[in-house]
């Protein structure tokens, strides 16, 4: 089976996609590397920030590898967080701090409207690929459900009734931002 590094230590992230490559693709993640240091994210743009950190990883392995960034861009606040949503409420803050301060800045406001944008870059013997997904929906204005990781409690996607948090894994895959640009990474990777 084919290995390919994910450049993240972020765990729910690797869940989420180890699930849907599984016997397809073996993941192999940098602690299982030794590596536990933090990535440099300080582009301007989701896909800076995935290439940023796939080269990080690929100049120090030598393997093929991939990187993705995400960001929630709402309507209302100009596209904010953007590329600044894992550290919206600050450089040290929590999922909880982050749709505090989301829910605080929309308080009063009728446009809810919201995307999840993904863009992976893949360095495939040298040379770089992205993939990009998109998941449109509209931001609560109170947390629901439990499941999931970041902005899912308060992220229901269009034609939805429930939030990220509130469906199973395998559901969300299907419709996510980071499920579609998966999808599309793991159909170009088994030559679809």
């Amino acid at each position: 089976m084919r290995e390919i590094i994910i450049a993240t230590h972020n765990q729910h992230k690797i869940d989420e996609i180890q699930q849907m490559v599984k016997g397809k693709i073996e993941i192999v993640s940098l602690k299982s590397l030794g590596e536990n240091k933090d990535i440099p994210e300080t582009g301007d743009t989701l896909r800076e920030n995935a290439r940023q950190k796939a080269r990080y990883v690929f100049d120090k392995f030598h393997k093929d590898c991939f990187a993705d960034d995400t960001g929630l861009e709402v309507e209302a606040l100009d596209n904010r967080p953007g590329v600044y949503s894992a550290r919206y409420a600050g450089e040290h803050c929590s999922f909880d701090d982050n749709i505090d301060k989301l829910l605080d800045e929309l308080s009063g406001k009728t446009n809810r409207k919201a995307c999840f944008r993904t863009v992976i870059c893949l360095i495939e013997n040298g040379e770089e690929k992205y993939f990009e997904g998109v998941c449109k929906g509209n931001i609560t204005t109170e947390r629901y459900g439990n499941k999931g990781f970041g902005y899912d409690p308060v992220f229901i996607p269009e034609g939805f009734g429930e939030s990220f948090a509130e469906m199973s894994g395998e559901d969300k895959n299907k419709i996510s931002h980071r499920g579609l640009a998966t999808k599309k990474l793991i159909d170009y990777l088994l030559g679809k």
